[in-house]
């Protein structure tokens, strides 16, 4: 390797952490924080999301258990 080559490569790990840094100072600048009604539209769709999984989740056991007993009593 020449001496031009290692120069660019220290060069590249240097300006790798500082064009990462410059870049997430960019993206925490351009973000806001949400309104009042921005805010209960995203808590009522996560509410909405814990129901249906905690509803599926009970249905597939109240399934399950009979037929673990079916299986395992015929055993």
């Amino acid at each position: 390797m020449s001496t031009s080559e290692i120069k660019d490569q220290a060069q590249e790990l240097i300006n790798a952490p500082k064009t990462f840094v410059k870049e997430g100072i960019q993206f925490i600048n351009r973000c806001k924080k949400p309104d009042q009604k921005e805010f209960l539209k995203i808590s009522q769709a996560v509410g909405m999301g814990f129901a249906a999984l905690g509803a599926l989740g009970y249905i597939v056991k109240l399934i399950h258990i009979p037929i673990n007993n079916i299986l395992v009593g015929a055993a």
